[in-house]
């Protein structure tokens, strides 16, 4: 590479060192001054091979390899997740996302309520089904002691870290599979299945009150979660199935990022519902009590949604990673 004028050449460049200096020295950037930082590093980053190719000067080489080196700690810093981005997440982001995909979910629930109901209703017309499920004595088992003991066999804490990963794995797999549609069908059918056999056995055997007194405080929530995760993963596969005036690869990725952002919210609900599951469902407390913990939670779920997640809606807050991405920028620390 032929030599150039250095001088010339630092009087046509110097005007960026000094933009990319001001905002390494910032505190706080706006998500345009954060985008800017960027550009302005790989602006500089060319300077800099230029002058040492063509133009080597120890000086100016040392004072702009320790300029790009602040900027690289200060791109780094704006990467690291704040306090207030994390809020930002469960204020805002992640309540859009379910609001945006409410009738998704909502159909989802509703469907599988109705699903469950009619199965119950259906074995309970039907106890030779149950017969060739289960023997006598393992129903006699269940009725008697397994269902019940099966919330207080285990210590309460490591039973809520169990019950929150067996959960959380449930519904991401729902997410995950959404894109082929069909599995998160068969997984849905598999939860509800299994609740509306244990049911319509309890309540057969006159044991309807302590079935209702243990699934409610915690199922609420839990299966509200389940119900959410298996809509969220519905919408995916209609994404590129009617992707709309997008292409199928473009709807699709952009209902995989807000997907993601449920993903990651329902693991802190499913938390909830987990503790709520080991400490609350098995706990001494009268069974009115126990219920009103369970409605409680699941009221306030629903008004985190239909109350947060609607004003989040209408300022444009979206569940979309890429859109949030670029609104997490503002406000960034150096």
């Amino acid at each position: 590479m032929p030599r150039i004028d250095l001088d010339a050449y630092v009087a046509a460049h110097a005007h960026a060192w000094v933009r990319l200096d001001q905002l390494v020295r910032q505190r706080r950037r706006t998500g345009a001054e954060a985008d800017e930082l960027v550009d302005r590093y790989q602006q500089v980053a060319t300077h800099l091979s230029v002058i040492r190719t063509s133009a080597p000067d120890g000086e100016l080489v040392a004072h702009l390899s320790s300029l790009l080196g602040r900027a690289r700690i200060a791109m780094l810093a704006a990467r690291v997740p704040s306090w207030r981005g994390f809020a930002r997440f469960f204020t805002a982001r992640f309540p859009a996302a379910l609001y945006e995909l409410r009738w998704w979910w909502l159909g989802c629930l509703a469907g599988n309520v109705l699903v469950t109901a009619v199965m119950m209703i259906w074995l309970g017309h039907h106890p030779q089904v149950e017969q060739s499920l289960l023997s006598p004595e393992e129903v006699d088992q269940l009725v008697g002691n397994d269902f019940e003991s099966y919330y207080s066999e285990n210590a309460a804490g490591a039973f809520a870290t169990r019950v929150w990963i067996n959960n959380s794995w449930v519904s991401a797999l729902c997410i995950a599979l959404g894109i082929l549609g069909v599995p998160v069908l068969w997984l849905l059918f598999q939860n509800i299945a299994n609740l509306a056999i244990i049911g319509s056995i309890m309540i057969r055997h006159d044991r309807g009150e302590l079935f209702w007194g243990l699934i409610i405080p915690h199922g609420l929530l839990e299966l509200t979660c389940v119900f959410v995760a298996g809509g969220v993963g519905l919408r995916l596969f209609w994404s590129w199935i009617e992707p709309g005036h997008l292409s199928r690869a473009a709807a699709l990725a952009r209902a995989g990022r807000t997907a993601a952002t449920v993903a990651l919210g329902l693991a802190v609900c499913l938390l909830v519902s987990g503790v709520i599951e080991a400490f609350v469902t098995p706990s001494p407390l009268p069974t009115w009590a126990r219920i009103a913990i369970g409605v409680l939670a699941e009221l306030v779920f629903l008004g985190y949604v239909f109350v947060v997640g609607r004003a989040a809606v209408a300022r444009g807050v979206t569940g979309d990673v890429a859109a949030s991405l670029l609104e997490d920028r503002v406000a960034t620390q150096a």
